[in-house]
Formats: C-alpha cells, structure tokens, sequence
C-alpha cells in the first residue's frame, strides 16, 4: 500500500504556525445516500496510519459528502421550483465557482431548508446594503445552510453535475463519532472552494484555524478528483 498523492495542481505540504503539514486527499467510491460515512473513513484512514507511525493527525471530510449520505442531495428535474425562487434567484450574483442560490433549484432548497421569511429577510438586507458597495450580506444573512447549498455544475461528477444539494446537518456529531473511533482524531466537515473555507462542524479538540489553513488552496479538487476525505499529518 502506498500514500496518496497529491490532486494535478495542488501541493501535498503546506505551513502552518512553523509547522509542516501534509495532506494526503483519500480517494473513494461514489458516496450517496444511506452509506456509512464514519465506517467509510476508518475503512480508508486506518491503514494509512501504518504507513506514518509516530505522526500527529487530523481528518477532514467534505461537507457535500455528509450531506449526500444524509440524502439531501436532489436530482435538478425531481425539484419544482417555486414562482418566488425563480423570482429571487434572478438577483443572486453569481460567482465563479459556482451558482450558489442564484438558480431556481437552489433557491427552492434554500426557501424549504431555511423558511421563506428568512431568505425574503436576507433579500430585504442585501438590497438596502448593496448600493453602499457591501457585498455578501444576503449569505451572512441567510445563514450557513443556506450558504452551503450547491447547484448542479457541468465539471462535478455524475450524479452531482445534475443535482442540487442542501447543507449538511448534525455535521459535529458526526465529526466526534469518527474521532471517537479514532481515539479523539480531530475531525472537521469543510466546505472549501476556490474562495473560501468554511468549517461546517468539527470534533473536541479540533482547531478550526489548523482546518482552515489546510483547505485554503482547496487541496480536495472541484471536479472529478473524488477525494472527499482528507488525512492531515505533521
């Protein structure tokens, strides 16, 4: 058995507080609905930890990847767009990486996982604050569940390139279930691109800070990688 490599682009070290870092992206089967996360990641981490004796861990896991298992994960044609979602998905800035809430599917997901009066709410404060030149307040408003809804894209895998997919929930919980099994392994559920990190939930013991250093070059890959599940070594 060998030790992963790096994704094509990305770097397998990285510096955080003097310290070297390596981290070693996992790749997996297609997770989807009703699959053992947890199982699924002592499966795959725990003969790597032979392979690095004597080091100190971490594991990081994708926040898409929970959520498929947890089954919030929609095929675009199954959703049925509401007039209103059409409506607010219209004035959603769009961003490089992705559609974010700015199509009718994502929106729909937004509206029924968050309630409508929140997402009217952060349109409301997005619209009085955007001609002051502050951006994003529609997201900050909307919450962390609403901000971490992903729309179909052409680069992700099947069926992911024609899926819409809610935030994951009970992300901590999970996160101290796979560290228990490792014996008190920090774990995080991330959600990284290439424009930010966001620590969706993490174990005891876990330093958001180590996590966010980590996946700020999005070391897991946006397309076809298939390497949701990181190890993090010194």
């Amino acid at each position: 058995m060998e030790l992963p490599q790096p994704n094509p682009g990305k770097k397998l070290e990285i510096e955080f507080h003097g310290t070297q870092l390596k981290r070693f992206p996992i790749k997996t089967k297609l997770i989807l609905k009703g699959d053992d996360l947890a199982q699924i990641t002592y499966d795959l981490i725990n003969p790597l930890l032979t392979l690095l004796p004597g080091k100190r861990y971490a594991i990081a896991i994708s926040e898409k990847c929970l959520a498929s298992t947890q089954g919030r994960s929609f095929l675009i044609e199954d959703i049925k767009p509401s007039k209103i979602a059409t409506f607010l998905s219209s004035h959603v800035t769009k961003t490089p990486v992705g559609i974010g809430l700015g199509s009718p599917w994502t929106m729909e997901l937004a509206i029924r996982d968050v309630g409508l009066p929140r997402i009217l709410f952060a349109s409301f404060v997005a619209a009085i604050t955007k001609p002051f030149g502050i951006k994003g307040m529609f997201y900050r408003t909307a919450g962390q569940r609403a901000r971490s809804i992903d729309g179909p894209v052409k680069y992700a895998l099947p069926p992911f390139n024609k899926s819409a997919v809610m935030g994951a929930i009970n992300a901590s919980e999970m996160c101290q279930k796979i560290s228990d099994m490792f014996n008190k392994i920090p774990v995080a559920i991330v959600d990284s691109n290439d424009i930010g990190v966001n620590i969706i939930g993490i174990s005891k013991f876990g330093d958001p800070e180590l996590f966010k250093k980590c996946f700020a070059d999005n070391p897991l890959g946006q397309s076809n990688e298939q390497t949701p599940i990181c190890l993090i070594t010194n």
